[in-house]
C-alpha cells in the first residue's frame, strides 16, 4: 500500500517517525506550527504532512532559528490541504531569504569580534564594544552598535 499525504497519523505513529516527545507536539501544536484532529474516540491523528513541518522546525532548532520565525514562514503554508510543490518553494524562497540576512548579520558579527578582540586595542574610536560614559543606553540594552548591522560608531 503506498502511503498518501492525506493520510493519518496517531501522535503515537508521528513521536516514532520524527523522534519528537509529545509534549514538543502539544507545544508546536499550541503555537499554530501544527495542526491535528480529534477521532470520534478523542484520540489525536495527524495528516501526514505535517511530518515535513514538524522535521523543518527540528532543522530550525538545529541551527537556533527562532519559532517565531518558523511561524511566519509557514503562515503562508495552507492548513487545510496539502501543500502543494508550488506552496513549498514559495516558502522555501521566502526562508532562503530570511537564511542570509541571518548570514549576513553572523557574518558581521564574526568580522566585528575577531577585529576587536582579535587586535586588544581597545580603541576609543574604532571599538564598538566600549561606551563611554553609557551614551548608548537610550538604544537599549547590550552591544547595541552590534546589534544592529550598519550602524556606524
Amino acid at each position: 500500500m503506498h502511503a498518501s499525504p492525506d493520510d493519518h497519523l496517531t501522535i503515537g505513529e508521528v513521536i516514532r517517525r520524527t523522534g519528537m516527545p509529545a509534549s514538543a507536539l502539544h507545544f508546536y501544536e499550541r503555537k499554530g506550527l501544527i495542526f491535528s484532529e480529534s477521532t470520534s474516540g478523542n484520540q489525536r491523528i495527524f495528516s501526514r504532512h505535517m511530518l515535513r513541518r514538524i522535521s523543518l522546525i527540528i532543522v530550525a532548532k538545529r541551527l537556533s532559528i527562532p519559532l517565531s520565525d518558523v511561524a511566519e514562514v509557514f503562515a503562508d503554508l495552507p492548513t487545510d490541504r496539502v501543500p502543494t510543490h508550488k506552496d513549498w518553494q514559495r516558502v522555501s524562497r521566502r526562508w532562503k531569504k530570511q537564511l542570509e540576512e541571518r548570514r549576513r548579520v553572523i557574518e558581521s558579527l564574526e568580522h566585528e569580534l575577531t577585529g576587536c578582540i582579535g587586535c586588544g586595542c581597545l580603541s576609543m574610536k574604532a571599538c564598538l564594544l566600549l561606551n563611554p560614559d553609557d551614551t548608548l543606553q537610550g538604544r537599549g540594552p547590550g552591544p547595541v552598535r552590534i546589534q544592529q548591522p550598519g550602524v556606524a560608531p
